[in-house]
C-alpha cells in the first residue's frame, strides 16, 4: 500500500457531530497499542500482534502518513480510519485505487462511529481526489463491516478466497450531481 500521492497532509481536523477525524499523536499511543492487541478487533483479521511486541515497536509518534485517521471522540482516541493505494491488492479491481480501512475499539461498537468517521473521511477524500473510487475489502463473515460496506454505499464487485476465508470486495463512487 502506499500513501495518496499529492494530498496536502495533515489535513485540517474534520468535525462531525460527535467526532473528530485528526492527525495522529504522542497522546494516542495507548490506544494504538490496545486496538493492535484486541482479540475482538482482530477477530477477521488474522489475530492481535502480542502487547509486549507493541509496546517496544510502536512508535512514540504511531501511523503518520497521508491517509491515517484517528477517530477522536470527546478527546480520546477511539479507533482509526485509513485511506491508502491499494497498489499490492490480490484483486485486479482494486489495484491502484484508494482502499478504506478502519479499526475501532470494541468499547466504540454499536454506537454508529464508524459509519459517520468513515462517511466523514469519505466526504474528505472526494474534496482532497474528486471522482476517484473507493474500495473496501472484508471477510463476509464480518457481519458488522459488512452492514457498514452497505450503510456507506459500497457495492459488490466481487467475492473471493484469501487468509482461508471468503472475502468481500466493494467499490464506492462519489456521486456527481448534475444541475
Amino acid at each position: 500500500m502506499e500513501d495518496l500521492g499529492l494530498v496536502a497532509w495533515p489535513p485540517a481536523p474534520i468535525r462531525t457531530d460527535r467526532l473528530v477525524l485528526r492527525e495522529p499523536g504522542a497522546r494516542d499511543r495507548a490506544a494504538f497499542i490496545e486496538l493492535l492487541a484486541s482479540p475482538e478487533v482482530h477477530t477477521y483479521l488474522g489475530g492481535p500482534r502480542p502487547r509486549d511486541e507493541l509496546e517496544r515497536e510502536t512508535p512514540e509518534v504511531p501511523e503518520r502518513w497521508p491517509g491515517s485517521f484517528v477517530v477522536d471522540l470527546d478527546g480520546a482516541m477511539i479507533g482509526q480510519i485509513l485511506l491508502r493505494r491499494a497498489t499490492g491488492h490480490r484483486r485486479p479491481a482494486a489495484v491502484g485505487k484508494a482502499d478504506l480501512g478502519y479499526l475501532f475499539l470494541p468499547r466504540a461498537w454499536g454506537f454508529g462511529y464508524a459509519a459517520e468517521a468513515c462517511a466523514a473521511a469519505l466526504g474528505w477524500f472526494v474534496g482532497v481526489l474528486p471522482g476517484e473510487p473507493v474500495v473496501l475489502a472484508t471477510q463476509t463473515a464480518n457481519v458488522g463491516s459488512m452492514r457498514l460496506a452497505a450503510k456507506l454505499g459500497f457495492t459488490e464487485v466481487e467475492r473471493f478466497e484469501a487468509w482461508g476465508a471468503e472475502q468481500w470486495l466493494g467499490m464506492w463512487s462519489p456521486v456527481t450531481l448534475s444541475s
